[in-house]
């Protein structure tokens, strides 16, 4: 294998353990990601850390786009894997593969959702991989407006404000959506994840012992909320 090959191999390696360390500090420690503890880890010194990443915000980025990923690959395979022909069947698959990750990734997830990060500011690298949930559930709508099954709701319901809002949002993300229907998928995605992190961060374990009841009945009122059809 030549040289450069090798090198290249070899940094990819370190890469993956050096995420590896971070996401286990991730259990612990949560967004306080710490380089020097990292390194102390992995038996090496804090300043050769820096050659792989060069911050402690260029490792939470990392980590941010490899969990917005997964979770993006794990909704769309849900929503691959179901009915084309049956919007609520998608829904209820794409909403049921995000709170399985979830709770398969709990520290990961509270790095996506949980509380922002003290000083560390997103850069726009981010943005596409945290568009690839919604964008599953923006897909459902769009395929059942085209074939008939889901209907527009009134315009009329929408304050003038948030109208132009979002018209803007459908003109970047969904063109031909029109804004109510868009409105009520923003509504049912939020609400989605505010229901997983009730859940995954303990808000409801005393008052709903039955969360997966629970999060089923839930995520069929939102289906009924964005107007998919039974």
């Amino acid at each position: 294998m030549p040289a450069p090959s090798i090198r290249a191999r070899v940094r990819a390696e370190m890469l993956d353990e050096i995420k590896a360390v971070a996401r286990r500090h991730l259990a612990t420690d949560g967004g306080n990601l710490s380089l020097r503890a990292v390194a102390r880890d992995m038996g090496m010194v804090s300043s050769a850390l820096y050659r792989y990443f060069p911050s402690r915000d260029d490792l939470l980025t990392a980590l941010i786009v490899e969990a917005y990923d997964a979770l993006g690959a794990a909704v769309e395979a849900a929503d691959a894997g179901a009915d084309r022909l049956d919007p609520r069947g998608r829904w209820h698959a794409a909403c049921r593969a995000a709170r399985g990750w979830a709770l398969a990734h709990p520290a990961e997830y509270a790095l996506l959702y949980g509380s922002p990060v003290p000083g560390y500011a997103a850069p726009d690298d981010t943005l596409g991989p945290a568009m690839r949930p919604p964008a599953v559930l923006l897909g459902i709508v769009r395929d059942g407006l085209a074939a008939g099954r889901i209907a527009a709701p009134d315009p009329g319901e929408l304050p003038e404000p948030l109208r132009a809002d979002l018209a803007e949002i459908a003109a970047a993300l969904a063109p031909g959506l029109p804004e109510a229907l868009l409105a009520r998928c923003l509504a049912g995605w939020t609400q989605l994840f505010g229901l997983i992190s009730f859940e995954l961060f303990g808000r409801i374990d005393r008052t709903l012992p039955h969360r997966a009841e629970y999060f089923a009945h839930q995520t069929d009122l939102m289906a009924d909320l964005i107007g998919l059809p039974r």
